[in-house]
């Protein structure tokens, strides 16, 4: 079977339908989940009830729901809600996003461990008068450092890490034990011409390549600013990305999960110049039972 079990899929710019056809496209290719991130276009709980309506057997995840964006009470509503009524097919990942996402918003940035601590403990509390759905929705935080990844350990179902080396993959791993899962969220091209594939990937790394937040990370695998300017240098975006003919992707896949990833969350990047379209031919081939 494929390491790869789902997908991350940006949607706010494609209209709905077309976001139906591509859910159930990778539903009929075996992909076990969707993962929606929440920006500032559609209200990101709605659409995942809209894609789980419209299939059968995929996973609707939110990945991440940024924390200031809803009060717990409303995360743990939303996530009932939408395990009631589709057969416990909803995951719910929660993440504080960064600080100018939250000043967006009009709230005041407050310390990530404190913030996530607080948040899950307000979603365990809540008192929900709605019934159970069949199983409950798991819980996943967006977690690098160390207190995070504790926190998952000790309050959520796993974690989800992005934009991180196979070595974070392994400390996350003794961080979380063995009962805990770890999302790995893996940015892919299948492109082997490495002058297109780097292009590529720096284009889809640029907002994050100025994050105080990636940069600190990244500084702990020996990378410092130089490799996070101009673009990002050809180490850390082939550190970061899997790029390559299949077998090169394959083998930056192999990486995260021989270093304790329990499952991968690919972001599909087209090798096409400006393309808006998926790659399928990537979707395809790395699908599960593909190989």
């Amino acid at each position: 079977m494929s390491d790869v079990d789902g997908v991350l899929l940006y949607t706010d710019a494609m209209p709905p339908q077309d976001c139906v056809v591509d859910a159930l496209r990778l539903e009929a290719l075996g992909y076990d989940s969707i993962w929606l991130p929440d920006l500032f276009g559609r209200e990101l709980f709605v659409t995942a009830g809209y894609l789980l309506a419209a299939t059968t057997r995929l996973r609707v995840a939110t990945g991440i729901a940024n924390v200031y964006a809803r009060d717990p009470m409303s995360a743990a509503q939303a996530a009932r809600t939408l395990s009631e009524l589709y057969d416990g097919r909803f995951i719910l990942g929660l993440g504080v996003s960064h600080p100018e996402a939250a000043s967006a918003r009009g709230h005041r940035w407050e310390p990530p461990v404190r913030k996530l601590a607080a948040y899950l403990a307000g979603i365990a509390s809540a008192t929900l008068n709605a019934p159970e759905p069949p199983s409950a929705a798991p819980i996943f935080i967006a977690a690098h450092g160390p207190r995070l990844l504790a926190l998952a350990a000790e309050h959520a179902d796993g974690a989800n890490t992005y934009l991180m080396p196979p070595e974070h993959t392994r400390q996350a791993r003794e961080i979380l034990g063995p009962e805990k899962q770890l999302n790995v969220v893996l940015p892919c091209c299948l492109c082997a011409d490495a002058s297109v594939a780097r292009s590529v990937a720096r284009r889809g790394l640029s907002m994050y390549l100025q994050l105080p937040a990636y940069r600190r990370q990244w500084a702990r695998f020996g990378f410092d600013a130089r490799d996070s300017s101009d673009g990002g240098s050809d180490h850390l975006i082939d550190t970061l990305v899997a790029w390559g003919d299949e077998g090169d992707v394959r083998a930056g896949i192999s990486a995260h999960v021989e270093a304790g990833a329990d499952r991968i969350i690919a972001v599909p990047y087209n090798a096409a110049p400006k393309s808006r379209e998926r790659p399928w031919n990537l979707l395809a081939a790395l699908a599960p039972g593909r190989h």
